[in-house]
């Protein structure tokens, strides 16, 4: 084999990687013992020269491995290395008898890759740029696809990004790779001027989820979502998601400011208590991180780092801001209105999200006292509406 490039040499890999593995009373904070726990394996790791630099931290009851190496996407070494984290503070939240210890581990042992395990992965390789700036959303109780409409908002709405109309980098726009996370399968589609495409998928945010962003005028990745759906893995309700985000900022991409726009509005997202029931985002410091009010609202943090040479400089706390409090207020008016509703739409989600819920163990209970209503005729059943399969 030939000597490396100059670029492959400078590629850093940024990997975050989030478990939930057990919550001081109830799902609503992790455990400072457990975070520790995390600290000390990713701190050997490093000692050892597996990775280069961490951080470590949690929203609500979620814990976040924030990784830099040289090992690329999917590495085994990063990937067991996260794990052996999770198990030791899975471990440590046994002992103290935390709520749900172990949630998001979803099997004994590891087989190279967390992917399919139960945590949530976001990871993307680049060529560090002289001045690398990188916002790392992690948020709790919703799914990956709540993070569609700030993305969107971010890389295509010029409305909100001026960078689009009057930055030669980003105006030939952006490449949006989209999963069908029910069917495992994927599209790439460009903005502008497939925009409506775009929408006409991410607009059902359960099942069409942003995965990936490039910048079109080189192909270089902007951002990348953790897209695992805890439920479809474990075949039953284990949890929410809970998903993380990575976006690059400034110099040909959009600046910080036109990042964080997008979440000054707290649109509606599922999950919340039980994982069953739609509310706002809620854009939050790290020191209100933690969801009590039903279980929610729903959260959302932005820490900004540098990153050189791999190391990671900072945290900024970036949504420890006035700027956000009104967003705050508002995301409280939205939750009393929601609330209100009680178990009924549009505050519980709609049957087919249920269906991945506990209620079908309350449904299947009633099945067998239903009995046909004869004065109410049913030409096509729901079931052969969604196959496309009509019977006489």
């Amino acid at each position: 084999m030939g000597e490396p490039s100059m670029s492959e040499e400078k590629k850093i890999t940024l990997s975050v990687i989030k478990a939930d593995i057990g919550s001081l009373a109830g799902h609503h904070i992790a455990h400072p013992d457990t975070l520790a726990a995390a600290s000390e394996v990713l701190a050997e790791a490093k000692k050892k020269g597996v990775i280069i630099d961490f951080y470590v931290t949690h929203v609500g009851d979620d814990i976040q491995l924030i990784m830099t190496h040289r090992k690329g996407v999917d590495s085994p070494e990063i990937h067991g290395l996260a794990w052996e984290a999770f198990k030791k503070a899975a471990d440590v939240a046994k002992e103290l008898g935390l709520y749900a210890a172990g949630q998001d581990l979803l099997s004994e042992a590891f087989s190279g890759n967390v992917r399919g395990l139960g945590p949530g992965v976001a990871e993307m390789e680049f060529v560090e740029r002289p001045s690398e700036p990188v916002i790392i959303f992690m948020a709790d109780k919703t799914e990956p696809g709540a993070f569609n409409l700030p993305l969107y908002r971010i890389f295509a709405d010029p409305f909100n990004t001026a960078g689009l109309v009057i930055d030669p980098r980003m105006h030939s726009g952006f490449t949006f790779e989209i999963y069908d996370v029910m069917e495992g399968k994927a599209v790439k589609l460009n903005a502008p001027e497939e925009l409506y495409d775009i929408l006409a998928l991410i607009g059902t945010p359960s099942r069409y989820v942003i995965k990936r962003v490039f910048r079109r005028e080189d192909n270089l990745i902007a951002a990348v979502v953790s897209t695992e759906r805890l439920n479809l893995i474990a075949g039953k309700y284990v949890g929410k998601d809970d998903p993380v985000m990575i976006v690059r900022a400034q110099h040909g991409l959009p600046a910080v400011g036109e990042v964080l726009e997008p979440f000054s509005f707290p649109h509606l997202v599922a999950g919340w208590m039980r994982g069953s029931h739609h509310g706002p985002l809620m854009p939050v410091p790290q020191r209100y991180a933690k969801c009590t009010r039903f279980d929610g609202p729903p959260r959302v943090i932005a820490l900004g780092f540098q990153i050189k040479n791999g190391r990671l400089v900072g945290p900024a706390d970036l949504f420890d801001d006035p700027a956000f409090d009104e967003t705050r207020r508002l995301a409280q008016q939205i939750a009393d209105y929601m609330r209100r509703h009680g178990p009924f739409m549009p505050h519980r989600l709609g049957p087919e999200e249920m269906e991945y819920t506990t209620l079908p163990q309350v449904l299947e209970k009633l099945k067998n006292r239903f009995y046909k209503a004869e004065e109410y005729k049913v030409k096509i059943r729901h079931s052969e509406m969604l196959t496309g399969e009509v019977h006489d």
